[in-house]
């Protein structure tokens, strides 16, 4: 059943994440004939709330509202990484998911789950930004860094910002169907299921050597993306044998040669696709993988997505 909905806010709450949560749920569509929530807004710090960028709201509800909802949403806000937050909320929390609510965070909301110990033993999406501090915190759950968001039913963990709409039209198709979900979505003027993860959006080149001895040679690697290269011709190259440049390489880099040139290659690919209007055979001739069907292959194992809809996203239609 999703009936009963309450977000909860603390000082600090981001009104973007907050808004996710209202428009999904507040909004009264009953004149398309989609259901309407029993929403509301509830406070965990008090009646006049705080936001992030300047302005405060007036809460009407204090926790007490979490106790009759079926779901209890988290939005982000500020300094979640690294706050206490109050254990009457925290409580709350688990209280709710013990009588079988389900909890809901947006982006790092999912750090008021973790505190609660809601996510012990169990997967979580996090932002790209706070997935190492969410680890580092809490070693006692998992992190999926590449994706938009984790059911692990009771508890459902979003990624930044965009992705809670992910996982709030995810919760209404499981609950209520697709046909419900999609007609929000249209409403909402967003795709009822967006493909790929956040692998897509995540900066993220490899580590760079941390010594001298294979420093020239990642140099030149990069200067020749489009060649095809052996262990043995770089191994020449640092003037070592194969085995021991494979080790010094591994030790210094973090990764093989092969997934090192592997992934540098995807991101040249995720530049190229972003900046230009190059075809993909084109771009796959650039970056080494030599036809487009090589690349869509390892594009789509390291972004979640293929290279035309990657280029879509970050350049509108018309470039596809």
């Amino acid at each position: 059943m999703l009936q009963n909905v309450a977000a909860v806010l603390l000082d600090g709450v981001n009104p973007f994440e907050l808004g996710v949560v209202c428009e999904v749920f507040g909004v009264d569509r009953s004149d398309d004939g989609l259901p309407v929530y029993d929403f509301a807004v509830a406070s965990a710090d008090g009646p006049a709330v705080r936001t992030n960028t300047g302005f405060s709201l007036q809460v009407e509800h204090g926790l007490e509202r979490l106790e009759t909802a079926d779901l209890i949403a988290v939005p982000a806000g500020s300094s979640y990484v690294s706050r206490e937050f109050p254990p009457e909320l925290l409580d709350a929390l688990r209280r709710g998911v013990d009588r079988g609510a389900r909890v809901l965070s947006v982006c790092s909301g999912v750090f008021v789950l973790a505190a609660a110990g809601l996510l012990d033993g169990r997967r979580a999406a996090a932002h790209w930004k706070h997935a190492e501090a969410l680890t580092g915190k809490y070693p006692h759950l998992t992190v999926e860094p590449d994706v938009l968001y984790v059911d692990e039913d009771p508890v459902i963990t979003s990624a930044g910002t965009a992705a809670g709409i992910d996982a709030c039209l995810h919760l209404v198709r499981k609950e209520q169907g697709p046909e419900v979900a999609n007609k929000i979505a249209r409403r909402m003027v967003v795709p009822p299921h967006r493909d790929g993860g956040q692998a897509q959006y995540i900066e993220r080149p490899l580590p760079r050597s941390g010594g001298d001895t294979v420093s020239e040679v990642l140099v030149w690697m990069e200067r020749h993306l489009d060649e095809e290269t052996t262990v043995e011709q770089l191994a020449a190259r640092a003037h070592m044998s194969p085995r021991t440049f494979a080790r010094r390489f591994q030790q210094e880099t973090g990764t093989t040669p092969y997934r090192w040139i592997l992934r540098q290659r995807v991101l040249l690919a995720q530049h190229l696709l972003e900046a230009t209007d190059e075809t993909v055979d084109a771009v796959a001739g650039r970056t080494g993988f030599g036809n487009a069907a090589a690349l869509r292959h390892h594009f789509v194992r390291a972004v979640g997505t293929t290279p035309q809809a990657y280029r879509r996203a970050f350049r509108g239609p018309q470039a596809a």
